[in-house]
């Protein structure tokens, strides 16, 4: 993919000096290098500090749309979604240890650079906000999706306020990777998947509308999986008619937040991926 992710704990001590806690993020939308350069204006010292600062990572970043990676662009940390899909952080959690214990990170810390680093790179502007504190637009709370384990959360806005902690309790040499997007009470939002650790770069095309989500995942090989949807007024999908690949499919509903005081359900779609080019291969379809 040819996106690397920052380093949370970089002169941590701990874990024999590895970095546990990674984190980068994902966004539907970009913006060119000079709009970016227009959004992070500094004095002449601080630009001269800050190219310094980046040099390495310039010349040691790569980019499959771009070689040569702007100093000031958020590109070398983002994966570029499909529209539809909104904006979130991915951050990677890792006990290096030769035992057990308990990792705990700063929830605000997770989402703090949102605000800039959506906002450089065209993320929708009523997905941002600098009155809600640090972090995205969340008085609606967060979606929290467990990459490797699949579970799925919903965090309060209070959470953030409170600055408590993100807790999780790894085994020896174990890593856990948390999608944390804001949440959205009245559209139907992409929760993530178990077929790529972005939960998002395996999407082709979403388009999400008031009786139907429409999902066309990449299917250029075979593989197998689930995906997990946010869909909002929760009562009107539990009998929704679901279809994969073209034929009857079958949705499982793990969890009913209720986001602003509006009924939702989050519901598991396992999908079946030929790789053979097929018609629908790879398309969900959730109508009510």
């Amino acid at each position: 993919t040819g996106v690397t992710a920052v380093p949370l704990d970089l002169h941590s001590t701990m874990n024999g000096g590895m970095p546990s806690v990674l984190r980068l993020w994902c966004t539907e939308k970009s913006i060119s290098t000079d709009e970016v350069n227009d959004n992070f204006e500094v004095d002449v010292s601080g630009r001269v500090l800050r190219e310094q600062a980046s040099k390495l990572q310039t010349e040691v970043g790569w980019s499959p749309r771009n070689n040569n990676i702007d100093p000031y662009s958020r590109e070398r940390s983002c994966f570029f979604v499909a529209p539809g899909l909104g904006s979130w952080t991915v951050a990677s959690l890792s006990n290096w240890m030769s035992h057990s214990t308990t990792m705990s990170v700063s929830f605000a810390a997770l989402v703090a650079h949102s605000i800039q680093d959506f906002a450089a790179m065209g993320a929708p502007k009523d997905s941002i906000s600098s009155n809600d504190g640090p972090g995205e637009k969340s008085e609606n709370g967060y979606h929290v999706f467990s990459f490797w384990s699949s579970e799925y959360v919903w965090i309060p806005h209070e959470t953030l306020v409170d600055n408590s902690p993100l807790v999780k309790k790894l085994e020896s040499h174990q890593t856990e990777i948390f999608h944390i997007k804001p949440a959205d009470p009245t559209s139907c939002q992409y929760i993530g998947s178990d077929l790529h650790f972005s939960c998002g770069f395996e999407v082709s095309s979403f388009v999400a509308g008031e009786k139907r989500v429409l999902i066309e995942l990449k299917n250029n090989y075979a593989k197998k999986g689930s995906v997990y949807l946010y869909l909002p007024v929760g009562k009107k999908f539990d009998n929704a008619t679901v279809e994969v690949n073209g034929a009857e499919g079958s949705m499982e509903i793990i969890a009913r937040p209720t986001l602003g005081g509006n009924e939702g359900v989050v519901v598991r779609v396992p999908v079946v991926i030929k790789g053979t080019g097929e018609e629908n291969d790879g398309v969900v379809s959730i109508s009510c």
